[in-house]
């Protein structure tokens, strides 16, 4: 019925105003299945598609419940609503669709999952834990499934019922990590600390970087050990993770004589902290039923910092800033994330071209607390990627000169003042920085890169500057800027073929970058292909280049390279023209 009634829809709709709408305007004036007049099945089923294209989860779900009126029995659509609207965290009306899916698939894995989540959030125990036993769907939902129903057991007040459940569980190696986890959690609430602690330790072991694994088992430890040996549990995971609020905080209260309580205060806590577990290392790979399960735990512990940081951060990856700003706009200003998450939020606003927004919020920030190297080099960035380059080095200076003392990590900001220094035409202290940052990260690609392009364009330094680009191509082999600084440096000593060459594998690389473009007009142009070098010239003019770069690329355009082509390409021609002849 959709496909064949398609193109009758496309024509007369007003929906298809709708459908030729930019991001922007989608974004000004939200749309439903009520401001469309006439709305056909079809028409519903595009616009959510559409929908979700643009990142919209509720308003794909909203039109393919609309689509559903048309054919209330197609399972199809119902399973897209129904995932659509776990994505977009409205769980109430998931449950009622996880119903109406059970109805008829009594094998729905994930319905029953809902369903087992929603009993657990209402208390109803017993339910949960039978809900939960016929979600059986591959690893991630055995899992899941297993952890919900281990905690439904202990709210239900059989503890010990509850780490059985957790030790029948086999599995990939990788579950160990998550069943001592919550075994450790259910016994530290239940007061069995020596079992708690043999659990936690166990998992500390199996993962000594993982962020919950970490607090659950520092603060068991200052609770049943000492405080030594707590901070020490903290300490070292700031020392490779340096600045994470959350352990810096643990830090702060142990250095002040106090023990830290459980993470996790009730069943339903434990249980949002199993999905937002499992569902932040799913998100992490970008995937929709990673966003679904912390949507579950959110449901669960509405105001829960970690969850609402993941995610943020998954939205940030997805490209979608305005869900990604509204996520960490929610997380509690109590919270030790709640200062990483409004920085995360002055990305976000520059990202919807709120750029004097984002300058103003983090500026508010760094007025609070000047040595906040983090938010200094956020406005940084922002202003770079803005070419405010004499604010952006300003800025970056702030922040170098908050650094109590230098480590290796402090390359970065070193390379973006460099930056910043160069695009301002002040190369003796951009020179001074990208060295400086090379002294700290000696093998940094990025930096060999930047430093030794600049040396071969400027002419200086061009046997070092070589070995410098070479080096960063060796580590960066798939990189289509630096193979292009490869490229760009052989033309500038004359070695007009291997430019062609490594140019145009910067090219399959990088195909729509306007600058790579340009160069490899410029080499074909010197090596006598005149015609491509004008087709690479007329790309890299449609890409969009800097003003400035615009008006040497229609020159080109217009007279070529110096008027003509150069020495070699003249000499080419002749010779081919001579073995035509002979």
């Amino acid at each position: 019925m959709i496909s064949s009634s398609l193109a009758r829809w496309l024509a007369g709709s007003a929906l298809a105003a709708v459908l030729a709408a930019t991001p922007m305007e989608l974004a000004a004036k939200p749309t439903s299945p009520q401001d469309v007049p006439g709305l056909t099945a079809a028409g519903a089923y595009l616009a959510a598609r559409h929908a979700v294209r643009m990142g919209d989860a509720l308003e794909g779900a909203d039109f393919y419940r609309a689509a559903l009126k048309y054919d209330p029995g197609n399972e199809h659509l119902r399973d897209l609503t129904f995932r659509l609207l776990l994505v977009g965290g409205n769980i109430d009306e998931a449950v009622s669709f996880a119903r109406r899916v059970v109805r008829s698939r009594k094998d729905h894995p994930f319905a029953w999952l809902v369903l087992g989540v929603h009993a657990i959030k209402q208390k109803h125990y017993l339910t949960a834990r039978s809900d939960l036993a016929k979600a059986r769907g591959g690893p991630i939902t055995d899992l899941t499934a297993s952890l919900l129903r281990a905690w439904a057991a202990y709210g239900g007040g059989a503890p010990s019922r509850a780490v059985a459940t957790i030790d029948k569980l086999s599995g990939p190696d990788w579950y160990e990590t998550f069943k001592n986890l919550h075994a450790g959690m259910i016994y530290d609430l239940a007061g069995k600390e020596k079992e708690a602690g043999k659990h936690l330790a166990q998992a500390y072991k199996l993962n000594p970087k993982g962020l919950r694994v970490v607090e659950a088992y520092g603060s068991w430890a200052s609770r049943n050990r000492s405080r030594k040996e707590a901070l020490k549990i903290f300490e070292d995971f700031n020392k490779a993770l340096p600045n994470f609020g959350l352990v810096t905080a643990a830090i702060d209260k142990l250095k002040a004589g106090k023990k830290l309580p459980p993470v996790v205060s009730s069943a339903q806590s434990g249980a949002a902290e199993a999905l937002s577990g499992i569902g932040s290392s799913l998100g992490r790979r970008g995937e929709d039923l990673g966003v679904s399960y912390v949507q579950l735990s959110l449901y669960l512990k509405p105001a829960d910092a970690l969850a609402l940081t993941s995610l943020g951060d998954y939205y940030e990856g997805a490209n979608k800033p305005a869900l990604a700003l509204k996520a960490y706009g929610r997380v509690p200003k109590s919270s030790p994330f709640h200062r990483n998450a409004a920085i995360h939020m002055a990305g976000d606003l520059d990202s919807l071209d709120r750029t004097q927004e984002a300058e103003n919020h983090l500026e508010k920030l760094i007025k609070q607390h000047p040595d906040d190297i983090e938010a200094i080099t956020q406005l940084g960035n922002i202003q770079r990627a803005r070419k405010k380059f004499a604010a952006c080095a300003k800025t970056y200076s702030k922040g170098i000169a908050a650094i109590p003392y230098l480590t290796k990590t402090n390359w970065v900001i070193f390379y973006f003042r460099g930056i910043c220094y160069e695009r301002a035409h002040e190369w003796p202290k951009a020179e001074a920085d990208l060295k400086k940052a090379l002294k700290l990260s000696p093998d940094q690609p990025h930096v060999l890169n930047y430093l030794g392009y600049s040396w071969v364009d400027q002419g200086k330094h061009l046997d070092e500057g070589m070995a410098m680009i070479k080096k960063a191509v060796q580590q960066r082999p798939d990189d289509g800027y630096i193979v292009d600084s490869l490229g760009w440096a052989y033309y500038r000593l004359g070695n007009y073929q291997e430019a062609v060459k490594q140019l145009e594998r910067a090219i399959e690389l990088k195909p729509e970058d306007p600058t790579i473009n340009d160069h490899l007009g410029d080499a074909y142009w010197r090596v006598g292909r005149t015609l491509e070098a004008r087709f690479q010239w007329e790309h890299a003019r449609a890409f969009k280049p800097d003003p400035e770069e615009l008006a040497k690329i229609e020159a080109k355009l217009k007279h070529g390279l110096d008027g003509e082509a150069s020495s070699q390409a003249k000499a080419g021609k002749k010779e081919k023209a001579g073995n035509d002849g002979g």
